[in-house]
């Protein structure tokens, strides 16, 4: 029984290891799908006023969906390899395809929560119907009484209206939740469609096998992983010899006593090292081998970041 639980319990590792983009996309569409949930219960109020109505609604959908996509912007790694690139060393080594295939991988990572939201938003509706209440034709409406205009339009969210409307009320309030619902299905099957061929594009378009496709992102995890893992030892280290040098001590608990023992700190790395293994990388090959990163590259001593007669550059992105 103890076996089968730690097979379980591996197999469950590696299936989220494998799948570490689409479970953080995941995460990120339920966190947007709550978000918006507390939102329409708590912050949502329709002013029920003409003019107003359609401002305030598409602003409940609009803003905190522009929010959330500056957000998912400045949060993606590749956004700050790609100023870094700009800065350090410009374009120029970017073919069109190149560049695509880049703003594509930050604008798709980005737009994962603000769709979420706006697909939540026009499957509930109540911001669609807000801002458009006002904008219902009384013509369109049986019977409708001559008297009433789009004032009266405008209050029929928040239900403030005269007993004798109240059936018109449910009518108007039935048909724009038909058309918010409609819009928000539509948008789902868009996106849906949008991932699918792009993810088929993908996989078409790559020049790796599946296998070693798999074993690059193992790589990159890896090497993500200790690297930020040595550089926090390095620099607590460096950090120590500082103080000491300054107070002439160094108060140390045992494990960083340990940590300035094993591992000597001479110095810094120089600003051309740190420049080299930072910014956008794109799959290349050097005379058949592949380099699978930046810092990869820098410790096979290649040089440059554009294709060369020994390097190929085959134009494929780290997701």
């Amino acid at each position: 029984m103890a076996a089968l639980i730690a097979e379980n319990f591996r197999f469950l590792s590696l299936f989220f290891k494998s799948k570490d983009v689409m479970i953080f996309n995941g995460l990120v569409a339920l966190g947007t799908v709550g978000s918006e949930e507390l939102f329409s219960v708590v912050a949502f109020h329709c002013p029920c006023s003409p003019a107003r109505n359609y401002i305030y609604g598409l602003a409940a959908i609009g803003v905190p969906a522009l929010a959330l996509f500056l957000i998912g912007v400045i949060w993606n790694n590749h956004t700050w390899n790609l100023v870094a690139e700009c800065h350090k060393r410009g374009t120029k080594n970017f073919s069109a395809a190149a560049t695509f295939l880049l703003f594509g991988s930050i604008m798709g990572r980005a737009a994962v929560a603000p769709v979420t939201w706006s697909v939540i938003s026009l499957l509930r509706g109540e911001a669609y119907i807000c801002a458009l209440s006002e904008f219902v034709k009384p013509s369109s409406l049986d019977k409708f009484p001559a008297e009433y205009g789009a004032e009266v339009l405008a209050r029929f969210p928040c239900r403030d209206v005269p007993a004798n409307l109240t059936k018109f009320r449910d009518e108007v309030t039935r048909r724009l939740r038909y058309e918010s619902q409609l819009f928000g299905w539509l948008l789902i099957g868009i996106v849906a469609v949008l991932v699918f061929l792009t993810k088929c594009l993908k996989h078409c378009c790559s020049p790796l096998s599946y296998r070693q496709e798999a074993y690059w992102a193992q790589y990159r995890s890896n090497e993500d992983k200790l690297f930020r893992r040595t550089a926090e030892v390095h620099s607590r280290i460096l950090a120590a010899k500082n103080v000491k040098q300054f107070f002439g001590f160094v108060a140390l608990d045992k494990e960083e006593k340990e940590l300035v023992q094993e591992f000597p700190v001479e110095g810094v790395q120089p600003s051309p090292q740190w420049n080299a293994i930072t910014g956008v990388y794109i799959y290349r090959e050097n005379k058949g081998f592949p380099l699978y990163s930046r810092l990869h590259k820098w410790a096979k001593g290649v040089e440059g970041n554009g294709p060369t007669p020994e390097g190929h550059e085959l134009l494929f992105l780290a997701s």
